[in-house]
C-alpha cells in the first residue's frame, strides 16, 4: 500500500469506512453485553484486581506507551532504526500523530456518559446499559468510559503506519500490526477487568487510525500544492503571456 508523494491515496479511506460499517454492525448485534457476562456475573469481575492485569496488562504498558511518546520526540533531533528514513518533519508529524490520537480518545473518553461494565447493576452497580450512541442519555452510572483510554496506549501507534508506508513499506506492515495487535490485547484485558466493552476497544482503534488518517491527509495536500513563490512567478508569466499576445 504505496503512493507517490502528495499523489491522492483512496484505500485508507475507503478502509475507515468499511471499518466504520463493521464497527456499527457490532453495535447493532449486542454481544458487548454477552462479552461483559462471560467475564462477570452480579457479584462483580474476579478480575477486576488481577495483579497480572492490573500491573502487567494496564500499568506497565501505561508506561511504555508514554515512553515511546517521548523517544518518538527525540528520534526528531536524533533518530535510529527505521526512522531514519523519515525526514525530521515527517518524524515531528509522527510524534504528534500519536500524541493527537491519545489527546482525542481522552477527551471523547472524559466528555462521554456511558459508564464501564463493572458499574452496571447486574454487575453489582448501579447503571443500566445504554448504548454509547445515545449521547442525550444518562445510564445511571458515572460514565466517562467510552471509548477504551488504556487501548489508546498502542493503538495511538498506528500513525507510524502513514509514517512509513513510503519510505519503508515492509516496516511499516510490521508496525500497523504490532499496534493493532497489542492495543487488542489491550483492550480485551481491560474487557475481562469489567473495565470496557469490546465495541469501546474497536472504536478506540477507528479514532486513533482516523487522526492519524486526517494529519496524513493534511500533510499530503500540503506537500502536493506549489510553494507560493512558485504559484506566483506561474501566474505572472501567465499574465505576461496575455499581454504579448494583445
Amino acid at each position: 500500500m504505496t503512493a507517490s508523494r502528495g499523489a491522492p491515496d483512496r484505500l485508507p479511506f475507503l478502509l475507515t469506512a468499511i471499518a466504520f460499517a463493521l464497527f456499527a454492525l457490532w453495535d447493532a448485534s449486542g454481544l458487548d453485553l454477552a462479552l461483559a457476562r462471560l467475564a462477570g456475573g452480579a457479584s462483580g469481575f474476579p478480575l477486576r484486581e488481577d495483579r497480572l492485569l492490573v500491573l502487567g496488562l494496564h500499568e506497565v504498558p501505561r508506561f511504555l506507551s508514554m515512553a515511546g511518546v517521548a523517544v518518538l520526540l527525540v528520534a526528531v533531533r536524533w533518530p535510529f532504526g527505521v526512522l531514519r528514513r523519515l525526514d525530521a518533519r515527517a518524524r515531528l508529524r509522527l510524534a504528534l500523530s500519536v500524541l493527537a490520537a491519545l489527546a482525542v480518545v481522552s477527551l471523547l473518553k472524559n466528555t462521554s456518559r456511558t459508564s464501564c461494565p463493572w458499574d452496571l447493576a447486574e454487575f453489582g452497580g448501579v447503571a443500566t446499559y445504554v448504548s454509547h450512541w445515545a449521547r442525550g442519555l444518562r445510564d445511571g452510572g458515572p460514565g466517562r468510559c467510552f471509548p477504551a483510554g488504556h487501548a489508546s496506549a498502542a493503538f495511538a501507534y498506528l500513525a507510524g503506519w502513514f509514517a512509513l508506508r513510503r519510505v519503508a513499506p515492509r516496516a511499516a506492515r510490521v508496525w500497523l500490526v504490532t499496534a493493532a495487535v497489542c492495543g487488542l490485547v489491550l483492550g480485551l484485558a481491560q474487557q475481562w477487568r469489567g473495565a470496557h466493552y469490546m465495541s469501546h476497544t474497536l472504536w478506540t482503534a477507528w479514532v486513533c487510525w482516523s487522526v492519524a488518517l486526517a494529519i496524513d491527509a493534511v500533510a499530503r495536500a500540503r506537500a502536493a500544492r506549489p510553494p507560493v513563490k512558485e504559484s506566483a512567478d506561474r501566474a505572472a508569466g501567465a499574465a505576461v503571456s496575455k499581454l504579448n499576445e494583445s
